[in-house]
């Protein structure tokens, strides 16, 4: 599984244009850290599987989800953690996964400079379907939605710490990020918050790793 460095350093997160839980945009400061240029796909979760015994997610085999190169779906939050822990990472915090989708610094709406694609996915596609962000990274809008490390609080940017945010305590949802393939509009803006009961296991719901630098 191949990983990018982001740099350590600030940025704004947030959506000025998006619904009251992206608001308020504020400034951010994170450490280095690395996150996959992919999702994890159905090969690497085979291998772990095959590893460690692990029941398969859910819509594992199921025709249209089955080809070693799309990413896995059907991931709950604790099946998401406990592979990051085994291939030697973690799930990125929803302030990761945003610097990072968004190059690194500030741009536009998605994830990549310009356009959304003209066409929009019936079921999961192969990894790298979408065009890469200014990191290299591929598949942050339109593919899946990604389980992140953190409990999901609408009013959290009103009370968000400027220095490494990690979430509040506790919870009932866990953040998700990235546009999905079963919206009516797939392309997320960079900026959009998601969120799931973390025992759910839906088909548009995987994971991308990050570690520490």
């Amino acid at each position: 599984m191949d990983f990018v460095e982001v740099a350590a350093g600030g940025f704004l997160m947030g959506d000025a244009d998006g619904p009251p839980s992206e608001r308020p945009v504020h400034p951010v400061r994170l450490d280095a850290f690395a996150i996959a240029v992919t999702p994890v796909t159905n090969a690497a979760y085979a291998r772990y599987l095959a590893a460690t015994g692990a029941a398969p997610p859910a819509f594992w085999r199921e025709a249209g989800f089955d080809d070693p190169e799309q990413p896995v779906v059907g991931v709950s939050w604790d099946e998401a953690r406990a592979f990051a822990t085994w291939a030697g990472a973690r799930l990125p915090t929803e302030a990761e996964w945003e610097k990072a989708a968004r190059g690194g610094g500030a741009h536009g709406r998605l994830p990549w400079p310009g356009a959304a694609p003209a066409q929009r996915f019936t079921q999961p596609p192969r990894v790298r379907a979408t065009p890469p962000n200014p990191l290299g990274l591929f598949d942050l809008s339109g593919v899946c939605h990604e389980w992140c490390a953190d409990w999901y609080a609408d009013d959290y940017y009103a009370r968000s710490p400027a220095m490494n945010p990690i979430g509040p305590p506790t919870g009932t949802r866990r953040v998700s990020r990235g546009g999905a393939w079963r919206h009516a509009d797939p392309w997320s803006a960079v900026g959009h918050r998601s969120s799931l009961p973390p025992a759910l296991r839906y088909s548009d719901y995987g994971v991308r790793l990050a570690r520490d630098v």
